[in-house]
């Protein structure tokens, strides 16, 4: 009890110390909930004074010197991402993500986008349930290989999700290990960018299963997610991506392009837990390059109030 009563009078006397005229810490760097979590997760006064469960002094740090080296720290992260995004032409710098959930959201088929049989098939949706003000940012095929896009996301610290197709990722697989060593998950796009449900089942499972067997040979891992190309699917599609160890099948709630947004909901708007799709293309196919399709993203998402979250983090 003790120890609850010193927490919350360092809590009080921190808070205090953030008034007017009291401190200069960045607005909004620390609110008084997060004082309190970190003050009572490790530090009371210099000594508590009473033994430990092996007979020892517990000797915990002081409140004031643990909350300037916290707040030191978010004050450093911050002027990183601001100078980052300057550098790439932001006029705003992108919010960060809140930490991934404790307890993952349930998956399941958006209605209206079910195969017979979806109970025991993978999900399909286009949102990830949540009340975390994010979304997701997807990347398509690989057909440009751009490493100012990879200068760009590494810089930023903006995450995104890759599903790709090797009819053009064999054009140069170095290009996405290196993307896979920066943290981003390749996933599967199929081989070859077929309409699937012109195919048979068996021919399906050889553009999924395929993919997969690639991807693990050049990259380590099999995939569990799984995009069929244009967003075409039928009941054979999920069937084979079930037995290539596909666990589910995002789509995607909105696209974005090297100069403009394009929707599928009716209000044009962004959700929580929306699912953004690109690919990777550049003047050739687009009005820009992919930096340019970045920008337009990161504009469109930070001025709607949205964080891009870690898209794995949320599966």
């Amino acid at each position: 009890m003790r120890l609850v009563r010193q927490n919350e009078q360092s809590a009080r006397r921190v808070r205090r110390s953030r008034r007017p005229g009291k401190g200069k810490l960045a607005a909004g760097a620390l609110s008084a909930a997060v004082v309190a979590t970190a003050i009572a997760s490790g530090c009371a006064s210099d000594t508590d004074g009473r033994a430990g469960a092996h007979g020892q002094q517990r000797k915990l740090g002081p409140p004031a010197e643990m909350m300037r080296q916290y707040v030191d720290g978010l004050r450093a992260k911050q002027a990183a991402r601001a100078a980052a995004a300057k550098r790439w032409g932001l006029a705003q710098t992108p919010l960060a993500a809140p930490p991934a959930p404790a307890v993952k959201p349930r998956l399941t088929t958006r209605k209206g986008f079910e195969v017979e049989g979806q109970a025991q098939l993978p999900p399909v949706f286009t949102t990830i349930p949540t009340k975390d003000k994010v979304v997701f940012l997807t990347v398509d095929d690989g057909a440009e290989k751009d490493p100012a896009f990879l200068r760009m996301m590494t810089d930023l610290k903006i995450p995104y999700t890759a599903f790709l197709s090797d009819y053009l990722v064999k054009e140069d697989y170095g290009y996405f290990k290196r993307m896979q060593r920066r943290g981003v998950v390749l996933n599967n796009h199929t081989l070859n960018h077929r309409y699937l449900p012109g195919l048979s089942y068996e021919g399906q499972r050889r553009e999924i299963c395929g993919m997969q067997d690639l991807i693990k040979e050049r990259y380590g891992k099999r995939p569990e997610l799984f995009r069929p190309p244009y967003g075409n699917y039928n009941r054979d599609t999920l069937r084979a991506a079930k037995t290539c160890g596909i666990k589910a099948v995002p789509l995607w709630a909105s696209e974005g392009f090297a100069d403009h947004m394009e929707w599928r909901e009716w209000d044009k708007d962004l959700h929580p837990g929306d699912i953004i799709l690109t690919h990777f293309r550049g003047r050739e196919d687009w009005k820009g390059t992919m930096p340019d399709m970045v920008r337009t993203v990161l504009k469109t998402v930070t001025a709607k109030g949205y964080a891009v979250a870690r898209l794995e983090d949320y599966l």
